[in-house]
């Protein structure tokens, strides 16, 4: 599973939590299983989404391949709720299977190619439980996101702790055929010191997807275009995915 340097690093991973919140994306998530069962997060990042499932009575574990992000999800969870793998989605074997297994975040788009994304898909098909679903979202093309990353519609500012304000703003270096280059610009306000993660991500569309959900042996999909439950139109803001064998 591919890593952004940046966030293999604690210092890092610390300023990505504090400014990646979940809001209608993680209550979505929260939504979809309403008795306890047992939950897979593949690129937990530091684990919001993760704890907050465990707090509702789910069984979780949470995988991510970036040791930063894994460090900081421990110690938030200062209970131990969530299990906490260090793995990569492509080629992971964990020896049980699940009810539920998410992608939140956009995680899916970090995958740059067919073959990495069949083997991810493939993956999660081997860890299904019985009935078991797949769901992730990827942001939808033709809403052309990336056009709005920008640094003056993007910054702002918080206050981390054990750090001082941060103010943080994104940038678009490249967007060619399916994929986007950028970088977010993280600036220590107290020292002046600036943190520069570089990120690729690949927007594949509806049909592309479908491919590779077929291919993993996923026969069943619904898609959805936002968070409110909206079924996908072509200019939806995201492709929700909720797959079963």
């Amino acid at each position: 599973m591919p890593v952004d340097a940046a966030f293999a690093r604690h210092d890092m991973a610390i300023l990505y939590d504090s400014f990646n919140t979940h809001g209608a994306d993680g209550d979505f998530y929260l939504s979809l299983a309403h008795s306890p069962c047992r939950i897979l997060d593949l690129g937990c990042g530091t684990g919001s989404v993760a704890l907050r499932l465990a707090d509702l009575g789910h069984a979780v574990t949470g995988l991510d391949p970036a040791p930063g992000m894994l460090d900081v999800a421990r110690e938030k969870d200062k209970a131990g709720t969530v299990r906490w793998i260090a793995g990569d989605a492509r080629d992971f074997v964990l020896g049980e299977t699940f009810d539920l297994i998410i992608m939140t975040g956009h995680v899916f788009q970090v995958f740059l190619d067919d073959a990495e994304t069949l083997a991810v898909l493939s993956s999660a098909r081997r860890h299904l439980a019985e009935d078991g679903r797949l769901v992730f979202e990827s942001r939808n093309p033709p809403a052309r996101a990336w056009e709005s990353w920008t640094e003056e519609r993007t910054r702002e500012r918080t206050e981390v702790p054990g750090i001082g304000p941060v103010e943080v703003y994104y940038q678009v270096r490249e967007a060619w055929a399916d994929f986007v280059r950028f970088d977010a610009v993280f600036t220590l306000l107290e020292s002046g010191e600036r943190r520069i993660s570089e990120s690729t991500l690949r927007f594949p569309g509806r049909d592309a997807i479908a491919h590779l959900l077929a291919a993993a042996g996923f026969s069943s999909v619904k898609w959805l275009g936002d968070w409110d439950g909206a079924p996908l139109h072509p200019h939806s803001p995201e492709i929700i995915v909720i797959a079963e064998v």
